[in-house]
């Protein structure tokens, strides 16, 4: 276990919250399961862990066909045929057709390693349960080479999940669980900073206040998230857009310049088009 304790990087906000889930994970030596909406810095929490901490970094990212064992190894049969109709020598030596998965890598890491698994629920339901026991024993055996693969250090191990399926019970035990809430406007203001130093507080505060309006009208199918928000600012400065522009007594007035960046569905566009309409006509009416 590394000396050093998990904090806020140069490129990364992390709240006092995250920093004690992290720091509580990593002394109990427990994988910690990050959960949050989308946009909110799980995946790039691994990453700035292994920044913060001066730690290797091993990174599995799941899709919905990955299974368990790939993490482990996977033996490459179909290669090793080839080889043997080809004549090559080295179909005699197994081990030339065992392909190491990022759990191996970080296993056998000289020194200890950050291991992401990253949106777990993307697998099948039985995905988490397959690694309950190597992640618990920090060991595995290998069939083909009858190798037994034992850690070299317990890695730190960051998994997130976007909570598209329950994950197992068993699975959730041996977890520290932490759920990213999204960025308030004071936490998003530094984010912001961090990326945009020299950006006006004016195009700022109004950016944000137009971020924020958007975010809270009802029935959207999709909020901006953190990310899209840093797209838009991107926008905003390439475009000269000035702080006026932004300015509205009423988020229904008007739908924000750029808001490509910001809503990425047709359904959403048309539920801004629509409140537009019934506020101005209620304006309207009310004015007679």
């Amino acid at each position: 276990m590394s000396s050093g304790r998990f904090q806020s990087t140069s490129s990364y906000i992390a709240t006092d919250d995250l920093t004690i889930a992290v720091n509580a994970a990593v002394t109990l030596s427990r994988p910690i399961l990050i959960k949050g909406e989308p946009g909110t810095g799980k995946t790039q929490l691994a990453q700035e862990i292994a920044y913060s901490l001066k730690k290797p970094l091993h990174e599995w990212h799941i899709k919905s066909t990955t299974k368990a064992y790939q993490g482990l190894y996977e033996y490459d049969a179909v290669a090793r045929l080839r080889d043997s109709q080809l004549g090559d020598d080295r179909v005699h030596n197994i081990s030339n057709y065992i392909i190491r998965g990022k759990i191996w890598d970080a296993f056998e890491s000289d020194k200890q390693s950050v291991l992401l698994i990253d949106e777990i629920d993307k697998a099948d339901i039985e995905f988490p349960n397959d690694l309950l026991r190597e992640l618990d024993r920090m060991e595995f055996f290998v069939y083909e080479t009858k190798q037994l693969i034992k850690a070299v250090h317990r890695p730190i191990i960051v998994i997130t999940s976007n909570n598209e399926k329950e994950l197992p019970d068993a699975f959730l035990r041996r977890c520290f669980f932490h759920y990213i809430k999204f960025p308030d406007p004071q936490t998003m203001q530094s984010i912001v900073n961090l990326h945009f130093p020299d950006l006006k507080k004016t195009l700022l505060a109004e950016a944000l206040n137009t971020f924020y309006r958007v975010r809270d009208v009802p029935g959207l199918k999709k909020k901006p998230s953190t990310s899209e928000l840093l797209d838009w600012i991107k926008l905003l400065l390439a475009e000269d857009v000035s702080p006026e522009a932004l300015r509205s007594d009423d988020a229904r007035k008007a739908i924000p310049p750029l808001y490509g960046a910001l809503l990425k569905n047709e359904q959403d566009v048309h539920l801004f088009e629509q409140l537009v309409f019934l506020d101005r006509r209620s304006g309207n009416t009310s004015g007679r």
